[in-house]
């Protein structure tokens, strides 16, 4: 007698059709082995032509779709196909290659809810006129912070916005945005000259965080918005941009080692600026030549800013602050582009969209430092 076996949604033979051969003056022995995991069937032949044969699966393979528990084997004319026969005569049906097990880590969730403000990955505001975003580059806590007065000495018109972007530790950024606005509105109203005042202002808040005997420092950028005027100053890297009619108008000029008059003063003074894996530092350590702290290198690094004024008119649209993460992946124009369109021309501005835009755009490009992005309609100061 001859028959051949079918084994129909096997998952470790061929999946066509699996046929064998047994012989009709003895009953011989199908086996059935599974290497990888140690189980095994073998049902003889019977010596009825009709009975069937059944093997029977106790367990799926791991890695695999569960399938039927029986697998039903039936009678058919069909040539041997995908087997061989042992040293004992036992037809031994081939499997296919193993199948591999694959382990996938189990990563555990990380929660900020109870982590403090500075170590959080992000921090959002959004007020009217103006919105910032703040998200955390690959150091364990955020060291850039912002600060936004509006409505100053009651007057609706008159506002302070500035970005902080700190190094060494957040000290230095927290202490200039909490109190370089004080210091600069306590000068403004000791003088007449309101450039003069900002000055001053820079200068008594690095003073006073000197005194702090705290390490570390923070390159500053700040808009004071008074009487219809836009004065824009900067000491670091942190930068300013004016969309007019569309059209980046830089207002200020980053404060690198790299840049001809900061390497003439910082050698005058006997400092040195030399370049290091493609980035000019100062003293071959800091990456800007100005900004408030750095009390190691308060001789070469100052904190006297350079202030821009500019009057307040129709095509001017909207005002981008940010922290060198930004500026380090997208160009000036780039950031009016892509905030333009959420900012201008709508009843209800994104200016939130419109700053998460820009630092997710940086993030994309590979920024792995801290990006804070601050946007100020300037419509409403006019």
């Amino acid at each position: 007698m001859s028959c051949a076996v079918a084994i129909a949604n096997s998952p470790v033979f061929s999946p066509s059709r699996v046929s064998l051969f047994c012989k009709t003056n003895s009953p011989e022995t199908l086996s059935f082995n599974h290497n990888n995991h140690g189980s095994s069937s073998s049902p003889s032949c019977s010596s009825s032509p009709c009975s069937p044969y059944r093997l029977r699966l106790q367990k799926s393979p791991i890695g695999l779709r569960s399938f039927k528990k029986e697998s039903v084997v039936v009678v058919s004319n069909s040539g041997l196909n995908n087997s061989s026969v042992d040293s004992n005569g036992s037809v031994v049906l081939k499997r296919k290659r193993p199948i591999m097990r694959i382990d996938i880590p189990v990563v555990a969730s990380l929660s900020f809810s109870d982590i403090p403000v500075s170590e959080q990955s992000e921090l959002q505001v959004e007020r009217e006129g103006y919105s910032v975003y703040c998200k955390r580059g690959r150091r364990v806590a955020m060291e850039d912070r912002f600060s936004a007065v509006d409505n100053l000495h009651g007057d609706s018109k008159q506002a302070f916005f500035g970005v902080f972007d700190g190094h060494g530790g957040a000290k230095a950024a927290e202490f200039a945005s909490e109190h370089l606005h004080k210091n600069i509105m306590k000068e403004i109203t000791r003088r007449v000259d309101t450039v003069e005042a900002i000055k001053q202002g820079y200068l008594t808040t690095d003073s006073e965080f000197l005194k702090e005997d705290v390490r570390g420092g923070t390159c500053c950028v700040t808009a004071l918005i008074s009487k219809g005027d836009l004065l824009i100053s900067n000491a670091g890297d942190c930068r300013a941009i004016l969309s007019r009619g569309g059209v980046a108008e830089a207002l200020t000029s980053d404060h690198r080692p790299s840049r001809e008059d900061e390497r003439e003063r910082i050698e005058t003074k006997g400092g040195y600026v030399d370049c290091r894996h493609g980035v000019w530092r100062l003293q071959g350590s800091l990456a800007v030549s100005r900004g408030i702290g750095d009390q190691h290198l308060k001789q070469w690094v100052i904190a006297e800013p350079e202030t821009k004024t500019i009057r307040i008119t129709s095509d001017c649209e909207f005002l981008v602050l940010a922290s060198d993460g930004l500026w380090d992946k997208v160009t000036n124009q780039e950031a009016i582009d892509i905030a333009r369109p959420l900012c201008v021309g709508s009843d209800k501005p994104a200016v939130l969209s419109a700053c998460k835009r820009l630092a997710e755009l940086a993030v994309m490009r590979g920024s792995l430092d801290d990006i804070s992005v601050m946007v100020v309609g300037l419509r409403h100061f006019i």
